[in-house]
């Protein structure tokens, strides 16, 4: 198939393009032209999505793949030029569009987010909203020959964002770990690798609709997760299990500063217990844990860009919290 890409440059984009080569198809970026070492090999269009998409005329592909739609008048622009000359449309969004006020487990009928001021374009205010009013236009622009992806957090080799890779290099060093409150909450993650397959997969098969793409295939813990992490990179880490309020007493951050930890207050535990099964009963297969957490650690030790990370507890803060906790257990004990 001849396929385009809309990005592709970045975590999940350049996997779905590895995965898309290595099955054989033939693949065209589009795209600013920031890194065009990273395939040298393929045609690449550059231009800008809003405004600059000159370089898609006069030209057809079977299938587009959009990993980097936001804004929704920007969307518009590229479906406009595109929506005659593709024959199938993949828009990757997110579980940040359903509404997690809305009680009920969450599957891919959930309620989802309105965007209520089609003139907002701030990402940071209105992320689930906006990709939910771009999978509207994406679906009736391409008279519904599109898939939609809603995926939730992905994680494995090449993850930036660092906020599972955190988890496997914390571990990996041993020693007392700080884990963030109830070791039963739930966690959701899906490997780009399994995510990117199935994506291909079903653009090959021109696969429509709506789907959840998030993982594993059972119900997981975050003290399940951490124990797998000590099976697979380090032994000699014990846990120490913090409560809710103690990490927001000492204004430890969730999520980010504090990786996959949601105070249980906020009510969004809903976001890592979704329905995955009609993702998974159209193939959608994962990788055992363990082959995440160990392919995660070695990519980071060996990725040459040794910047700060971009999430997770600092050495310095985590090592300063473990003593105070420690310290008011062994004066509440003594009392």
């Amino acid at each position: 198939m001849k396929l385009l890409m809309l990005g592709g440059t970045r975590f999940l984009g350049k996997t779905i393009v590895e995965t898309a080569l290595r099955r054989g198809h033939e693949v065209t970026l589009f795209n600013r032209g920031n890194r065009p070492e990273l395939f040298p090999q393929l045609e690449q269009l550059a231009g800008d999505r809003d405004g600059g998409l000159d370089a898609l005329l006069g030209r057809e592909w079977d299938a587009v793949i959009d990993t980097s739609g936001y804004v929704p008048r920007v969307v518009k622009q590229s479906l406009e030029a595109l929506s005659t000359k593709v024959r199938h449309y993949t828009f990757i969004s997110t579980i940040d569009v359903y509404d997690e006020k809305v009680p009920g487990v969450i599957s891919e009928n959930h309620p989802v987010k309105k965007l209520e001021d089609e003139s907002m374009e701030d990402v940071q205010t209105a992320y689930g909203p906006m990709k939910a009013r771009c999978e509207e236009l994406v679906m009736e622009q391409m008279d519904g020959e599109a898939l939609i992806v809603r995926c939730g957090l992905i994680a494995g080799p090449g993850d930036h964002s660092d906020r599972l890779t955190y988890w496997p290099s914390r571990v990996a060093r041993g020693g007392e770990v700080l884990a963030p409150g109830n070791p039963q909450a739930p966690v959701q993650f899906i490997d780009v690798r399994d995510l990117s397959e199935w994506i291909v997969c079903k653009i090959e098969e021109r696969c429509k609709g709506i789907f959840t793409a998030t993982g594993p295939s059972e119900p997981l813990t975050m003290g399940r997760f951490l124990q797998a992490c000590a099976r697979t990179v380090a032994d000699d880490a014990s846990f120490t299990w913090v409560t809710d309020d103690f990490l927001k007493e000492h204004e430890v951050g969730a999520w980010i500063e504090m990786p996959l930890w949601i105070p249980e207050s906020e009510n969004l535990h809903s976001l890592m217990s979704i329905d995955v099964s009609k993702a998974i009963n159209a193939g959608l297969a994962y990788r055992p844990l363990e082959e995440t957490i160990k392919d995660t650690l070695r990519w980071d030790n060996e990725r040459q860009e040794r910047t700060e990370r971009k999430a997770g507890l600092a050495a310095e803060k985590e090592q300063r919290l473990l003593e105070l906790w420690n310290k008011r257990w062994a004066e509440e004990g003594a009392s």
